[in-house]
């Protein structure tokens, strides 16, 4: 998944996208009504591309998450962050069997579950696949152009 220009602001509800900045604060933008308004640097930001959950032997990316999710889901959401903790839990085990239940919190659970369906319901799950296929055809693309300027000059020999 591609969470590049996703962050979560500390006391803000929701996700946002950085839609600009001053010398002083970021302009984000609302992920669910698109409102825009000053995030200042008093504020705490983190960017979700960033962020990671832990487990016994190391770190699963959040964005890694959300691509097993999405894939459990078929691309549909998941259970809503409202749901049992318990439920929640063992969803997460059955995605994550090695995700640290100490370390990892039931807020924390909860807030995976919030922002994904969040970034589902506003179109912003993006395979990095898809992404990473338009940069190989853009690379093949130049290839073509040097050979042909290549048999152009052998043309003109």
């Amino acid at each position: 998944m591609n969470l590049s220009g996703i962050i979560a602001i500390s006391g803000k509800g929701g996700l946002f996208t950085v839609a600009g900045q001053s010398k002083s604060n970021v302009i984000v933008e609302s992920v669910i009504d698109g409102k825009k308004f000053p995030a200042f640097s008093s504020n705490r930001i983190s960017a979700l591309e960033d962020i990671s959950i832990y487990t016994y032997e190391g770190d699963e990316l959040l964005s890694d998450i959300f691509k097993l999710i999405f894939e459990q889901e078929k691309g549909g959401k998941a259970p809503s962050h409202k749901d049992n903790v318990d439920d929640l839990k063992k969803y997460l085990r059955g995605i994550i069997p090695e995700y640290d239940e100490e370390r990892v919190f039931t807020s924390d659970i909860k807030k995976l579950f919030q922002w994904y369906n969040l970034l589902h319901g506003s179109n912003k799950l993006e395979l990095k696949e898809k992404k990473n296929e338009d940069k190989v055809e853009n690379k093949e693309a130049p290839q073509k152009t040097e050979a042909a300027a290549k048999k152009a000059s052998e043309k003109s020999l």
